[in-house]
């Protein structure tokens, strides 16, 4: 028995990958592209979450801040 070499094993990867997509039927491909949507399309609805949500927190803390900056610019002034 012989080794086998890359091209060899690349072209037996090849030969049952075409086996393996030619007995999905369009309907078969359709699932696994609407599978497929729906995941990317609920991981960039996360990430686009955890950005907003970021960006609201930081939003809060610098009105916070310039809240109180004017609430001790007041009491100075009095």
């Amino acid at each position: 028995m012989s080794k086998s070499n890359i091209p060899e094993m690349t072209s037996y990867a090849g030969a049952a990958s075409s086996l393996g997509i030619g007995t999905l039927t369009m309907n078969d491909w359709a699932i696994l592209v609407g599978i497929l949507m729906a995941i990317l399309t609920f991981l960039l609805n996360a990430w686009y979450a955890g950005r907003r949500d970021k960006r609201e927190q930081r939003l809060k803390e610098l009105e916070e801040q310039e809240l109180l900056s004017r609430i001790l610019a007041q009491g100075m002034k009095k």
